[in-house]
């Protein structure tokens, strides 16, 4: 048996969600056995990477001059390359650590829509790097709908929204391809944004992002309504006297705040709808739209897609996890779901 086969018989193929958020990681016959932020903590002076994952985000705005909490994918897209490989690497040596030869995986990866040829090329060289034996790429909002259980082969519209934290990506899906879409760098972390924005000029309040996150999922919501009496105390600094201040916002001043990025995102949805064939619309209509990823975990946001488009929304079961457990099914079964890779004619079974 040659080295190759043996390295392929102990490595643990898997699918990953590279989030700009979160990276979670499917193992085949498994499921999900990693779900860790996306930031890596690095001593600029040794260029050594000191932290990984949650224990790299609790850093996030507390780090020396020497240290640097950095998030490597921007956008969902890679920003920094040799920061994403080496926290693949870690992950995927985390996935294998039960085994004594080096780990070679083949390797799915999910990608936002409309990145460019070289933006795919450093995700799939960026996974070689890490230990990969194989890289296929696969949208993101296909995975999201195929870990949503939606018949995406079957002749009929689809529509996912994959609400994550930097993008929102809205597809509709047909015969297993993609017939329209739009991809926003409006997301999660624009709302968050928002909410940095919003104390800093009702309140003379300077946030963190941390600190704006934790309000949104805890009194933010998508609508006006029984949300607005809610309250949450936020701390910062007074930007008149530079010391630290604490006020109150409620949910209603939330709302407020996040309201214009939501508007956007309504926008391009209903333009998404508008540019699919009637065929679909109608099939759209009586089926729903599909929410995924973080974002949908926003208080009422179904609600607000259905006042604004008619049409019924729900929200997949949990929807964090749908991407992670797309590219999973995919590779369970490669053999009927190879068409949705993006490179199909390369795949080797």
């Amino acid at each position: 048996m040659a080295i190759s086969d043996i390295y392929r018989r102990f490595s643990k193929d898997i699918g990953i969600d590279l989030g700009t958020a979160n990276t979670l990681i499917y193992v085949k016959d498994k499921g999900i056995v990693i779900n860790e932020p996306s930031v890596v903590a690095v001593n600029t002076k040794t260029d050594q990477i000191i932290a990984i994952g949650e224990e790299a985000k609790k850093m996030l705005g507390k780090t020396p001059s020497h240290i640097s909490a950095i998030r490597p994918l921007v956008g969902g897209v890679i920003s920094d390359f040799e920061v994403t490989e080496k926290m693949l690497k870690y992950l995927i040596h985390k996935v294998h650590q039960d085994t004594f030869l080096k780990p070679r995986p083949k390797v799915i990866i999910s990608i936002h829509l409309g990145v460019t040829e070289v933006e795919k090329k450093a995700v799939e060289d960026a996974t070689l790097h890490a230990g990969a034996r194989e890289v296929f790429l696969i949208e993101e909002p296909m995975a999201a709908a195929i870990g949503a259980r939606l018949p995406i082969q079957d002749a009929s519209g689809n529509v996912v929204v994959d609400f994550g934290a930097g993008t929102t990506e809205i597809a509709v899906i047909s015969l297993g391809g993609i017939v329209a879409w739009k991809s926003l760098k409006v997301a999660g972390n624009e709302l968050d944004k928002n909410i940095i924005q919003y104390a800093r000029d009702e309140f003379n309040l300077l946030l963190g992002e941390k600190t704006a996150e934790e309000v949104k999922k805890k009194i933010g919501s998508a609508i006006t309504g029984e949300e607005d009496d809610l309250e949450a105390t936020i701390r910062g600094r007074d930007l008149i006297s530079g010391l630290p201040k604490e006020v109150s916002i409620t949910g209603h001043q939330v709302t407020e705040a996040i309201s214009r990025s939501l508007k956007v995102i309504l926008d391009n949805i209903k333009i998404t709808i508008e540019s699919t064939p009637p065929e679909l619309v109608s099939d759209i209509y009586l089926k729903g739209i599909v929410l995924t990823g973080g974002g949908s975990l926003l208080k009422n946001i179904d609600q607000l897609i259905h006042e604004q488009t008619q049409i019924p929304v729900h929200i997949a079961d949990d929807p964090l996890t749908c991407v992670a457990r797309g590219t999973g099914l995919v590779l369970e079964d490669l053999e009927s779901l190879k068409n949705v890779l993006i490179s199909p004619s390369e795949i080797n079974i």
